[in-house]
């Protein structure tokens, strides 16, 4: 399993984190996704390696700004 780690700017409620998990639902194979806009972060807990090009370029699309990716094994 791996940990993704988000940094997103642009979450300012609730919506905003439901709208950022919802995307990542629908766009990548993910057991688990989490955001807090208090944070500024998205957590993400997937079984397999997410290509993370593509994780940035995605979010970015949406309007919100993925800064930093931190990847762990869990």
């Amino acid at each position: 399993k791996y940990k993704y780690t988000l940094a997103i700017d642009g979450m300012m409620c609730g919506a905003c984190e439901a709208h950022v998990n919802d995307f990542i639902r629908r766009n990548f194979e993910i057991k688990k996704v989490k955001s807090s806009s208090r944070k500024n972060q998205t957590i993400i807990i997937s079984l397999k390696e997410l290509n993370e090009e593509e994780l940035r370029s995605k979010i970015n699309s949406t309007g919100y700004l993925l800064s930093t990716i931190k990847k762990e094994e869990l």
